[in-house]
């Protein structure tokens, strides 16, 4: 990653359009996917695969590809745990469903609040099908306070939504193929709309922090962080880490 790459990241709180697989790659990924989804069913594929690089040999894979930590120590430093992961699927022609403004560490119970989420495309991303949409620079205010969405079909686990108001004129679509990736920082207030095409868009959240962070409650879900040292060492041993 290039200085210029990290002044714009720490600037704008995003990067995207990183490619990490060749076609061969990716391709293999979406058929390691769809028979995940033929064995667990769409329902549960929708926003269910949560922490699953803990027994899915394709996500273990995805979450410490060298490419991708390559990117992550480059912003975040040589240490490097694997927090969690979470595949998020949109169907097609699925109307309701979308991901409401948020920041990603509100509610993860971490001390201090920060996370990198890489978003992996397993299928192309656009804004047909409901790309990620992201406000640059919203990383700065810190943590904002988040309420409820009042719109029905919140894929999040909580149903919550940033209280401030947004300008959608700022927002910028995230738009990747597969294959490659997207890096945002967890206090960067983001966004998904439904899924108008007749495409599936999945992507898979691979969550990363330093060892110095620590968990002061359990997840959103009320779950302990499934943590795996993916580089380096961890001198702290905040998590209780999984074997790999």
């Amino acid at each position: 990653m290039s200085p210029e790459q990290v002044a714009r990241f720490e600037a704008d709180g995003y990067l995207s359009g990183i490619t990490i697989d060749s076609p061969d790659g990716s391709n293999r990924v979406r058929e390691a996917f769809d028979r995940l989804e033929a064995d667990e069913g769409r329902e549960h594929c929708e926003i269910g695969l949560q922490g699953r690089h803990v027994d899915v040999p394709f996500i273990r894979d995805l979450a410490h590809h060298p490419r991708i930590l390559d990117h992550i120590e480059a912003l975040m430093g040589p240490d490097i745990l694997v927090l969690s992961t979470h595949a998020f699927c949109k169907y097609p022609q699925t109307h309701q469903k979308f991901v409401a403004w948020h920041q990603d560490v509100t509610y993860w119970g971490l001390e201090p609040a920060y996370a990198l989420t890489a978003w992996y495309a397993i299928d192309d991303s656009d804004e047909q099908n409901g790309c990620m949409r992201v406000l640059p620079g919203s990383h700065l205010q810190g943590v904002v306070e988040h309420g409820k969405s009042d719109q029905p079909g919140n894929l999040l686990s909580i149903n919550q939504q940033v209280a401030c108001d947004i300008d959608e004129q700022q927002a910028v679509n995230l738009e990747l193929r597969s294959g490659q990736i997207s890096i945002h920082h967890g206090l960067l207030i983001h966004n998904s709309h439904p899924n108008h095409s007749d495409r599936r868009r999945c992507g898979l959240t691979i969550r990363y922090c330093p060892p110095h962070v620590k968990p002061v409650r359990s997840n959103s879900l009320g779950q302990a962080w499934p943590a795996v040292l993916a580089r380096g060492e961890d001198r702290y041993r905040h998590f209780e880490q999984q074997s790999r």
